[in-house]
């Protein structure tokens, strides 16, 4: 089975291609300059060449901040761009897996917010990935929308990877407290995406379309999450640093965050039979490699 991914240098990407293997499945990334979500006219060429089973649509316009002063550019990436590649799939007659997430939702209230909960996306980014869903909903029946949210890896830009970064100069780290979520590994991520290959692999007939939640079990604040990085970290040998609770209005940014990012993930352990592990198992394996790596810049 091939599995074709958007993003190449992507976190769920290069996830994927280490956990693919093992699973018995091909695994393809794809991006520029072949494949260009900003030029929708590469998409389905590329597509068509890699010859996928299954297409995993994960690369995307995620400069939160940047979104609100590029709207044109969020949206032809994260609308448009992931329709094309949902049409692709659909003219090879195979299911699209798109990534989204969880700025679709305003983030009120506490409790965790399930597939059919209100969306009010705060954000350019937020809006532009929820018109991505429409986008991919109409142009291929066979599709699965998988909203996760707060991903980390030991690749690309990451929260974990700053916070080990800024552990290196000593000093106190400022970190808000008051905004809440799922912390994701992008392993745990991809593991998700191969349950839902493994479903079209082995039972086409019941692939179950639709819209899901995946994200780590259990929950944390930014300000929780920074501070287990950082005993992860040190019962390791790396770097840590103390770490000041802080509101989120005392970090101003161009973007609305939402305050309550948790995702209630039990549709999609019922319907594919994963569900990712509690939040803070995963982390410690990924904050184990990067101090283990001594010679990857954190």
């Amino acid at each position: 089975m091939r599995l074709v991914v958007t993003g190449r240098q992507g976190q769920l990407a290069r996830a994927l291609l280490e956990r693919g293997e093992a699973a018995g499945v091909e695994i393809l990334a794809l991006g520029r300059p072949e494949l260009n979500l900003a030029v929708p006219a590469s998409i389905a060429s590329a597509l068509a060449a890699a010859r996928p089973d299954i297409v995993v649509s994960a690369a995307a316009y995620t400069a939160v901040d940047a979104a609100e002063d590029e709207p044109d550019l969020a949206f032809l990436v994260n609308e448009r761009g992931a329709g094309e590649v949902a049409a692709a799939a659909a003219s090879l007659g195979v299911p699209v897996v798109h990534l989204s997430t969880d700025y679709v939702f305003a983030g009120a209230g506490d409790a965790p917010h399930a597939e059919s909960a209100p969306t009010a996306p705060a954000s350019i980014y937020g809006a532009s990935k929820l018109a991505g869903e429409a986008a991919v909903r109409a142009a291929n029946p066979r599709h699965v929308i998988l909203r996760t949210a707060w991903v980390y890896s030991p690749f690309s830009r990451n929260f974990v990877r700053t916070m080990l970064r800024l552990a290196e100069n000593g000093e106190e780290i400022a970190v808000i407290d008051d905004q809440w979520g799922n912390p994701t590994s992008a392993f745990d991520l991809a593991d998700a995406v191969l349950a839902v290959a493994a479903r079209w692999r082995t039972a086409p007939e019941s692939f179950a379309a639709g819209t899901y939640h995946l994200a780590g079990a259990g929950e944390a604040s930014w300000c929780e999450l920074a501070r287990e990085i950082f005993a992860l970290s040190a019962k390791a040998g790396g770097p840590a640093a103390a770490v000041r609770a802080i509101a989120g209005a005392e970090y101003p940014q161009k973007a609305a965050r939402p305050k309550n990012s948790r995702l209630d993930c039990r549709l999609f352990a019922k319907t594919f039979g994963y569900a990712a592990p509690p939040w803070r198992e995963s982390l410690r394996k990924v904050v184990e490699r990067l101090v283990a790596e001594t010679g990857e810049r954190v």
